[in-house]
């Protein structure tokens, strides 16, 4: 039997806090995943689950009124493990790592460049700050990057502004600032949410292309089941700040066990329905993480909800079966009956 690969990064009961006036704001309580060398693990769930903080966390980058506690836990090119926490955010140890090691693909590439400067110019800066001072040498870099991602006559577009790239390109570009130092984790945050279908499915055979050139770890983070079953190993559904169900992406889609991961498996078109049929829908929204009461998050939302079983405590991730858990306390019960 192979040797286990040891995790690139490993997050262990991750919590971020904010206070505020009417009390405490806990966005994100007890995440906990790993990710190994090549692999893409994605983090699912609808907007205002916690998932872009929990990415801001690794990186350091959450607004100051956040308060961040547990471990994350990264594996350097050194092969030292440091606790990315206990890092000053703006000290020049995390700097080392942020952007070098750990890169991240932001959201809407239309407004993450400065409108101020040329997109060379803004790939450039990664490369000299990481890479070599050398001016002639640090362009050469950028160039093969952007050549490598796909953008045509990159000695041209090395000079233009953002208002004279297309969203597509402009994507493109934020892919090659984010790996142009091939860093051995990419935290793509949506990073096909603004694209249209076709520019989407190149972008992420992009990404896969590039993965396996360089070998590095994923966090995929969407809202896209489609795009899950595409890219990712393993997939991590997050409601309300929580992990509530994990696996490999097969076992996540032949049978999810979760209410909210069925919820979301339901709303989804497949191939072969009828055009009348309706699509499932998850009644309500996903609730303020403020003052929550006792028992599951997901409680208010929940065709499948027992008060005896669900509003006492908030139920534990437990497998069921290889690496599949559920936080779920009708698992078991006839909760997972389809």
């Amino acid at each position: 039997m192979s040797e286990r690969v040891e995790p690139i990064i490993s997050v262990r009961d991750l919590h971020v806090s904010i206070g505020m006036d009417e009390g405490t704001l806990t966005p994100v309580r007890g995440v906990s995943f790993e990710i190994r060398p090549g692999e893409t693990l994605g983090l699912v769930g609808e907007s205002g689950c916690g998932k872009s903080l929990t990415s801001k966390a690794i990186l350091g980058i959450n607004d100051k009124k956040c308060h961040t506690t547990g471990e994350i836990l990264f594996r350097e090119e050194s092969g030292q493990v440091t606790d990315l926490l206990k890092l000053d955010p703006r000290g020049k140890q995390i700097r080392a790592i942020r952007g070098k090691q750990i890169s991240m693909i932001f959201q809407e590439p239309m407004v993450a460049f400065s409108p101020m400067y040329t997109i060379g110019n803004q790939i450039n800066e990664c490369t000299r700050l990481h890479i070599t001072k050398d001016k002639k040498q640090s362009k050469e870099i950028t160039l093969e990057m952007m050549k490598k991602v796909g953008i045509a006559n990159a000695e041209k577009r090395y000079d233009q502004f953002p208002h004279e790239f297309s969203g597509g390109m402009l994507q493109r570009a934020l892919i090659a600032m984010a790996l142009v130092c091939k860093p051995r984790l990419l935290i793509a945050d949506e990073p096909t949410t603004a694209l249209d279908v076709t520019i989407q499915a190149q972008i992420l055979e992009l990404m896969q292309r590039l993965q396996q050139e360089l070998g590095m770890a994923i966090l995929f983070i969407t809202h896209d089941l489609g795009t899950v079953a595409k890219m990712c190993d393993r997939v991590a559904v997050m409601y309300l700040g929580r992990i509530v169900e994990t696996g490999t992406a097969r076992e996540i889609y032949k049978e999810p066990l979760h209410p909210y991961t069925r919820g979301l498996m339901g709303s989804v078109h497949k191939i072969g329905s009828r055009k009348l049929d309706r699509l499932y829908s998850i009644e309500g929204t996903v609730p303020l993480a403020l003052n929550l009461k006792p028992g599951c998050g997901f409680y208010d939302r929940c065709d499948l909800r027992d008060e005896a079983l669900c509003a006492a405590e908030e139920p534990a991730l437990r497998c069921v079966g290889g690496s599949h858990c559920a936080a779920c306390a009708r698992c078991g019960k006839g909760g997972n009956d389809a």
